[in-house]
């Protein structure tokens, strides 16, 4: 609970960005060696997606592209982007909040992070009570209820 927790407050930090609230750490060795969360629009970069941004940190920190060993923690379930990613970077196992159905590429909508066909399979587990699953679905749908009203 307490890495979820840590990838909540990366939600949070793109929530007062007006970016989509995701968060998302990388855990090497129990230690957290990077966060990210979603800057998209601050960064005019339709690939800084709060797991992208941890992934470079954390490649750039243990200077390899190869991230063996490491768990990533995200509020809601990794895009299509953000799981091939995570394939080529060998993450040993991802754990998310919420399920994204409509675009999540690891249990829902694709299966990329288990796909047969890949050379490098993770380990997923996704939406448990003890992974904050209702906080991390409800950090988003306020951010679009809000989106809405305005």
């Amino acid at each position: 609970m307490h890495f979820m927790t840590q990838a909540l407050k990366e939600a949070y930090k793109a929530y007062k960005n007006n970016e989509v609230p995701v968060g998302a750490i990388i855990v090497k060795n129990g230690k957290i060696i990077s966060r990210g969360f979603n800057q998209c629009i601050s960064m005019s970069d339709p690939t800084a997606h709060a797991e992208i941004v941890a992934l470079r940190k954390a490649a750039k920190k243990l200077k390899n592209y190869r991230l063996n060993d490491c768990y990533v923690y995200v509020t809601i379930e990794p895009c299509v982007m953000c799981a091939g990613a995570l394939v080529n970077a060998r993450v040993k196992k991802v754990i998310f909040g919420s399920f994204d159905k409509k675009a999540g590429a690891c249990k829902s909508a694709f299966k990329i992070a288990s796909n047969k066909k890949l050379n490098h399979k993770i380990e997923i587990v996704g939406s448990k009570e003890e992974y904050l699953s209702v906080e991390c679905a409800n950090i988003l749908h306020n951010f679009f209820k809000e989106r809405r009203k305005k």
